[in-house]
């Protein structure tokens, strides 16, 4: 399938995806607990801000607002009934950040996980899924977004369902999963079980990959465990700024703009394709990660010694492959 995407990363050697979403929105003051979607129709103006502070940070590509923008998740905002209307609002205004740049952005719809467990463990249907997902992704795709991209799942099944739902929708996509339970996703999935999962799929995905989990360098050690599979697929890397620690009453990511500058070579050697941010990654990292992705020159695929040794240790001793990897989680080293 051609889609802007595609023809993008075939002329590139990596691109620049956007940071956090949640946290940037807090700081403009969302409250805990309520829905960001909502933003799209009732604060369009930090909305906008948020997109265009991705891009002005370097961003090549940036995610809708629209993560709990599925009917499941809306619920429980008795918002259920207003997946269309919402989701079309995100992607309006991203469609409008990105025509206004000098440069070609692409606008990605994210579409988060339904929340609910699927059969057998629990009561969400293969088909309810696909149904979830097939709303939100017609509403995207109606707004005007590039690519579809489903993000922080831990289901294989809701993968699945997420995949079928988009081939309904006749939209490119790419998807990532969150490895943050001792290297697996939460119900088990590891970088391995992924690869093979992907090739399997009748409506692969562009491109695909790890989003959020514990940290740096856990994320990277997960990327190398999908370029150990063979892929010859695009890959995604987007970790948290550091690790989340409470203060005064809020979290707090401690990941500086120099580490993630480190963070988006080592994706970059890694093999990775599309870098960017999770929790706590704000426009000062990405602008850190551009410079250097752009002036560091590309080194060797990093071994896990030389990635903890920028980015601390790992938060597992295993890659939830049944092999033992060091060195478990330290203290990383201070920059000058």
């Amino acid at each position: 399938m051609s889609n802007a995407l595609s023809r993008m990363l075939e002329t590139r050697e990596w691109l620049l995806a956007d940071g956090a979403t949640g946290t940037n929105l807090f700081n403009m003051g969302l409250s805990s607990g309520d829905a960001p979607e909502l933003w799209n129709v009732d604060e369009p103006a930090n909305i906008k801000k948020l997109y265009s502070g991705a891009v002005n940070a370097g961003s090549d590509l940036f995610l809708t607002n629209t993560f709990g923008g599925n009917a499941s998740r809306l619920k429980l905002h008795n918002a259920e009934n207003r997946v269309r209307e919402l989701n079309i609002a995100g992607a309006e205004i991203g469609r409008e950040v990105a025509d206004a740049c000098d440069r070609e952005i692409i606008v990605a719809g994210s579409v988060g996980p339904t929340g609910e467990i699927m059969e057998p463990m629990g009561t969400l249907s293969f088909d309810g899924a696909v149904e979830m997902f097939h709303e939100q992704a017609e509403a995207l795709k109606d707004g005007g977004v590039d690519v579809l991209w489903v993000e922080t799942i831990s289901a294989p099944e809701e993968f699945k369902a997420a995949a079928k739902a988009f081939a309904m929708a006749d939209m490119p996509w790419c998807g990532t999963m969150s490895f943050d339970t001792a290297g697996r996703t939460m119900m088990g999935v590891t970088s391995a079980d992924m690869a093979a999962l992907v090739e399997k799929l009748d409506n692969p995905p562009v491109a695909y990959g790890a989003n959020c989990g514990v940290g740096a360098s856990d994320l990277l050690r997960t990327a190398l465990g999908f370029v150990a599979s063979g892929t010859e697929r695009p890959l995604i890397a987007k970790g948290n700024a550091g690790i989340p620690k409470y203060h005064d009453g809020h979290i707090h990511y401690d990941g500086t703009p120099e580490l993630m500058a480190d963070y988006a070579c080592l994706a970059r050697d890694c093999g990775v394709a599309i870098i960017g941010g999770c929790c706590g990654t704000m426009p000062e990292h990405l602008s850190s990660m551009r410079e250097a992705l752009e002036t560091r020159p590309k080194g060797d695929r990093p071994t896990l010694e030389e990635i903890t040794a920028k980015l601390g240790g790992f938060s597992s001793a295993s890659d939830g492959t049944g092999d033992d990897v060091a060195p478990t989680r330290t203290r990383r080293r201070r920059r000058g």
